[in-house]
């Protein structure tokens, strides 16, 4: 596993508020499914001493991590305060910060992520769906029931968008191809691991023989990433027929100055040898073909 295992224990920050708890709830029923830590304690600021669903909530970070064991941390707190979570979870040792939240002032992320990064911190996001290793550990919101690790021949999937990385992994499913990890590293234009971080963890992954990467307009880590890897990998470039110098859902998915569109991405990574699929549907025979 590259993020994680069943051993990890896991802190959420922000745990009492409507999100936290629903998340927390579903990350502890799938580590319970699969015999994992889970989310061992909660943390909201001047809510120490209550419970969500059974899991003890703290102050600080501080204070839960010497009571419990946990080297991650899954954040749903608003995007005002989350630069500020990013730094305290680095700063108090944990490994890995998933960041759920979206709508972080872009000074606050950069201010956090380069914080992160001297500490030995991996800030996965923000404004990403998180991390899913079938049959290990969920950290984030990922629909758990979609994905599943086969015996041999697992692909990791890492992906800047959320609802496509469901799409994909149930269609890689439904034609019996077990994923390793699935990493949604976010849409922000200012993100903590980017693909070719998440594709140094996957080349070092025994469980992993394939990459799928899917991308989308903006910026040009696509190609960057793509570029990195030795292992089979098939790409998704979303938002062919997006229109120019207009910002989509996500902050970073925007076309500037005529670079970053869909059609140029794929020209370049067809250019690197990399193949690209034309649907999602196409991505399990095209992955299939080059295990």
């Amino acid at each position: 596993m590259i993020y994680g295992d069943k051993n990890t224990g896991v802190i959420v920050q922000g745990a009492t508020g409507k999100q936290g708890r629903f998340h927390i709830n579903l990350m502890n029923r799938y580590a319970d499914e699969v015999g994992g830590k889970g989310v061992v304690a909660g943390v909201t600021p001047g809510k120490g001493g209550q419970e969500v669903d059974g899991v003890p909530v703290y102050d600080s970070l501080r204070e839960a991590l010497a009571e419990h064991d946990a080297s991650a941390s899954v954040l749903f707190v608003p995007g005002f305060a989350a630069g500020d979570s990013i730094m305290e979870a680095a700063y108090n040792g944990l490994e890995t910060v998933v960041a759920i939240t979206e709508h972080i002032p872009v000074h606050d992320a950069m201010c956090a992520i380069s914080y992160a990064r001297l500490e030995g911190c991996s800030v996965i996001g923000p404004n990403c769906p998180g991390i899913l290793s079938p049959g290990e550990i969920k950290m984030g919101i990922m629909p758990a029931h979609l994905a599943f690790k086969a015996n041999t021949g697992n692909v990791g999937i890492i992906s800047r968008s959320g609802t496509l990385t469901y799409e994909v992994v149930n269609e890689l499913t439904r034609a019996g191809i077990g994923q390793s990890t699935i990493v949604g590293i976010g849409g922000d234009p200012v993100i903590g691991q980017t693909f070719v971080d998440v594709l140094e963890r996957f080349e070092n992954d025994p469980e992993t023989r394939g990459i799928v990467l899917i991308g989308e307009v903006g910026g040009n880590l696509e190609e960057e990433g793509a570029s990195y890897t030795d292992l089979p990998i098939v790409t998704y470039i979303a938002g062919v027929s997006a229109p120019p110098e207009k910002r989509m859902g996500h902050a970073g998915a925007i076309v500037e100055g005529g670079e970053g569109d869909a059609g140029s991405k794929i020209r370049r990574l067809e250019a690197q040898g990399v193949t690209v699929a034309s649907k999602p549907s196409l991505i399990p025979t095209l992955i299939r073909e080059m295990l």
